[in-house]
């Protein structure tokens, strides 16, 4: 096993809930191979039992540990200790685009709600149950997502504007995108997208993109197809004039 540089680590944990918290140092023995999660457990066994942190399988596939360590979104249980500057004290705080429960859990309720928004696939009538392998890869990569929310998180309309009612965030863009893209399905969802999902919002950043675990292309693959769709539907001029004659010639 490798050497670890250090044999031990400060870490700054938030303590305290949506009404009032600070910052508490606790110090933890470091060994080959830990991470970031390992060391709150470390923390919960040893100096604070009633700490609260969110995490379920710690192999980067449940998406509960979210937490900003050292000011960057990320999961805890992908996080090397010996990946981060362990001369001065390691920073743990809850997101911030969620309200606070207790010490690093979060409510994100809110994203169930949102998800509800979103019409559920529906296959076309008299559809024909076969698919190119090549439109398979393309919803799939989709489908990889884990829902940390750390992209929600770290999007600046929902972290620093708080646009929760005019703004869905890219984690249901990409939802939306596995639907949309799927070619058997027959539902538009451009209206829920410019109205309820408010992706008109988006200025296409890619902070999104960087922070998910998964290595999903949220941006390139989900947001500006989509963002591509919507224009299509209610921007392009072409249509707008088709839509004009069809309806002067219902009157």
């Amino acid at each position: 096993m490798a050497e670890v540089p250090f044999a031990e680590a400060t870490l700054q944990i938030f303590r305290g809930d949506r009404e009032d918290g600070k910052t508490v140092d606790y110090r933890v023995p470091l060994v080959p191979g830990m991470v970031v999660l390992d060391a709150l457990h470390w923390v919960q066994s040893h100096q604070a039992p009633d700490l609260a942190i969110r995490w379920n399988c710690k192999a980067g596939k449940c998406g509960s540990c979210s937490a900003e360590v050292n000011g960057r979104p990320r999961l805890a249980c992908k996080t090397r200790m010996d990946s981060l500057p362990l001369d001065q004290p390691i920073t743990i705080f809850p997101m911030k685009a969620f309200p606070v429960i207790k010490d690093l859990v979060t409510d994100v309720s809110w994203n169930f709600s949102v998800n509800r928004k979103i019409p559920p696939f529906q296959p076309r009538a008299g559809v024909v149950w076969k698919m190119d392998q090549r439109d398979v890869d393309r919803v799939q990569e989709f489908r990889k997502c884990i829902e940390c929310f750390l992209c929600q998180n770290v999007c600046h309309v929902l972290r620093d504007h708080d646009k929760q009612e005019q703004f869905g965030g890219p984690r249901f863009f990409v939802r939306t995108a596995s639907l949309e893209m799927h070619p058997l399905d027959g539902v538009s969802r451009a209206h829920v997208l410019k109205e309820e999902l408010g992706i008109g919002l988006c200025n296409i950043t890619k902070c999104c993109t960087e922070v998910c675990p998964e290595d999903i292309h949220i941006t390139d693959n989900a947001i500006i197809p989509l963002k591509e769709r919507v224009v299509d539907e209610f921007y392009d001029p072409l249509l707008m004039l088709v839509r004009k004659i069809r309806s002067a010639k219902k009157v």
